[in-house]
């Protein structure tokens, strides 16, 4: 391939493989390319909902305390580039060429040795990893795909292991219960590697805590450990003041709209002073202050436009959807609101739109672009069922 874009063509075509859960595959690709994952370390973060954020939060302040910092984040929004942060930024064409490239060689490598052909998810993880040893990243904020244990990013030994909160979502891969999701989710959490807990359901936590038990962790419950007051959240951003035991921030202001960003902030901030222990140093509390205020993470409670307001939200599970409608009731928007909502065929579309369904006048289905995208039939008559005036 002679190009990102070509071998970004070969990549997608890699989706016939479906998805797998499983290392086998992975690790057989990591060692064709001399595992580039080792040279790591990765704030680990597995979670339902809240992970994409809080990866988003700790890469920011990283690189606020003048740390070379990566994230990686799926699915994108409009590039694959955006998957995979350096320093920032969205990965350069040219190195994520010279990435992709020695990755599709090594996958191609193992298949014909025997391996079963890489995923999409695996050779995108690869390719990040790969990304990352060639800038010369060692912290990432890495953000698990689906699940924990058997998810493709669980080759890494993580700095720090931080599981968000847990609710029902992917039931045919990780189970169907809330303690189920959760040892799967929990299935990151490495020997004496410390952990952080984020707010979940009681039945979510006692999995998690027993199993950083069996193995030896330290366990930081981010809602013990940092206090928010004065909490006012708004479209657009969010305000609180922050402390713990080692340290007093005063007020941050985080422009990241919807009330359920405090519980994010929480678990970011608890992450982060896991990191600095684990890696022998104090980040300044200025980083903190201005890497949070700076923080950009797109289509979370995004008010993407302020006349007519508009605001992009990226809920898709019924969790989500009570997060969605609590933000919205505070925030001050007034006059009858409309939805325009599309969902994936993997989605529980029915229990989401049940539960905001109440807030709105009128909704419009429409068809993400994705090859699992429920059409945009099916999700007026979901709306409807739900009792929405939809068109």
């Amino acid at each position: 391939m002679n190009t990102a874009c070509g071998y970004l063509e070969a990549l997608a075509a890699r989706r016939r493989f479906g998805v797998r859960q499983g290392l086998e595959v992975m690790t057989a690709l990591a060692a064709r390319l001399g595992h580039p994952e080792a040279g790591l370390a990765p704030v680990h973060i597995a979670g339902t909902n809240g992970k994409g954020s809080v990866a988003a939060m700790t890469d920011a302040v990283l690189r606020a305390a003048g740390l070379p910092c990566g994230r990686y984040t799926s699915p994108h929004l409009l590039r694959f580039n955006e998957r995979i942060f350096v320093r920032g930024a969205p990965v350069a064409g040219a190195v994520l060429d010279a990435a992709v490239t020695a990755v599709e060689a090594a996958a191609s490598a193992i298949a014909a040795d025997g391996a079963a052909e890489p995923t999409f998810f695996e050779c995108a993880t690869a390719a990040a990893f790969e990304v990352y040893r060639r800038e010369g990243i060692r912290l990432v904020a890495l953000e698990t795909g689906l699940g924990g244990r058997l998810d493709a990013t669980n080759v890494v030994t993580p700095l720090v292991s931080v599981i968000t909160r847990i609710g029902l979502e992917h039931t045919q891969w990780l189970g169907d219960t809330v303690a189920g999701i959760a040892a799967e989710k929990a299935g990151i959490i490495k020997p004496g590697r410390p952990v952080v807990c984020g707010a979940m359901p009681g039945e979510a936590r006692v999995v998690v805590l027993r199993r950083a038990a069996d193995l030896g962790c330290r366990v930081t419950d981010a809602a013990e450990a940092v206090s928010l007051a004065a909490v006012r959240a708004r479209p657009g951003g969010l305000e609180a003041r922050v402390s713990t035991p080692s340290r007093e921030l005063g007020k941050i202001t985080l422009p990241l709209g919807g009330l359920f960003q405090a519980e994010n902030l929480a678990t970011a901030v608890a992450a982060l002073e896991a990191a600095e222990e684990a890696l022998g140093l104090r980040l300044p509390d200025e980083a903190f202050r201005d890497g949070l205020a700076g923080v950009c993470w797109p289509g979370r409670f995004q008010l993407a436009s302020r006349e007519p307001p508009v605001i992009v939200d990226g809920a898709h599970n019924p969790d989500c959807a009570a997060a969605l409608r609590a933000a919205l009731k505070k925030s001050g928007l007034k006059g009858p609101l409309a939805l325009v909502a599309g969902f994936c065929d993997d989605k529980d579309a029915a229990g989401f739109l049940k539960i905001v369904a109440p807030l709105f006048a009128r909704a419009w289905g429409v068809a993400v672009p994705s090859p699992r995208a429920m059409s945009a039939e099916t999700v007026c008559a979901r709306m409807r069922a739900a009792g929405l005036a939809a068109v």
